[in-house]
């Protein structure tokens, strides 16, 4: 068997999110198809064989990606290059495999991931941007860009992040390394990046989320230093909106 490594782009807009839902999670709302399942079928068409693919990790409804990593096996004897072809040529219009290479039978895309490096975008001007409007966070509102900084050096290194983890994230180890967290403003957006050894469940949204409300002058920054040591996530502040998060890369 082979293994095949891919890196995939992605605008989440009209997905479920990476991971294929369970069949009570499609009963239990509209349902919309997984990046996940809709390469696994591409593939399996492609190649006449059931085909089960592995990704570095979950991306939630409407995250983008230009660097998420999956691998899977296969039988098949086809070139990497004439997989992506076949791939590209017949996967939807906002799914893009940037990256197709073989690799040894050891590399697993989630567990032989070292980090990863998260993105997010705010549009910060009175009025929304039609053309943006899937892909940002907008706030209309003034952001003290001193505060998110300052806000943020609290959340750098090895911590405990309960108080930002999701409801999936309930009774998961939380220790996690936030390896960077840089925030830079161009004209009228905000960028957040944030490079960690992991990530729980919506804890990049919620960091953003609680940087706002530090910008916005709703929280002191020494604030989230408190939040973090509390381990609470009922103090840990709104989630931002998916929309505005993209995965950009996984290191291995």
């Amino acid at each position: 068997m082979r293994n095949i490594k891919l890196t995939i782009s992605y605008l989440g807009t009209n997905y479920c999110g990476w991971q294929t839902q369970k069949p009570a999670e499609v009963r239990s709302k509209k349902h919309l198809p997984s990046i996940q399942e809709t390469i696994e079928q591409a593939l399996s068409n492609i190649l006449q064989e059931e085909i089960r693919v592995t990704g570095s990790g979950r991306t939630d409804a409407g995250v983008h990606s230009l660097g998420q990593t999956a691998n899977f096996q296969t039988k098949t004897r086809m070139k990497g290059n004439n997989i992506q072809k076949a791939l590209n040529s017949i996967l939807p219009r906002d799914i893009i495999i940037t990256k197709v290479q073989e690799t040894d039978e050891s590399f697993h895309a989630r567990y032989s991931a070292k980090s990863k490096l998260y993105s997010y975008t705010i549009l910060n001007q009175q009025f929304p941007d039609i053309f943006l409007d899937n892909r940002v966070y907008h706030i209309p509102y003034k952001l003290s860009i001193q505060a998110m900084r300052k806000a943020g050096k609290y959340l750098r290194g090895r911590h405990d992040f309960s108080a930002f983890q999701g409801r999936g994230s309930k009774g998961k180890q939380a220790i996690r390394t936030v390896k960077s967290l840089k925030i830079s403003k161009n004209s009228n957006s905000f960028t957040i990046d944030i490079s960690a050894d992991g990530f729980l469940h919506n804890m990049v949204r919620r960091i953003v989320g609680l940087l706002v409300e530090a910008g916005r002058g709703k929280i002191k920054p020494e604030r989230v230093g408190e939040i973090l040591e509390s381990k609470d996530r009922a103090l840990g502040g709104p989630t931002a909106p998916a929309k505005g998060l993209c995965l950009i890369h996984v290191d291995y």
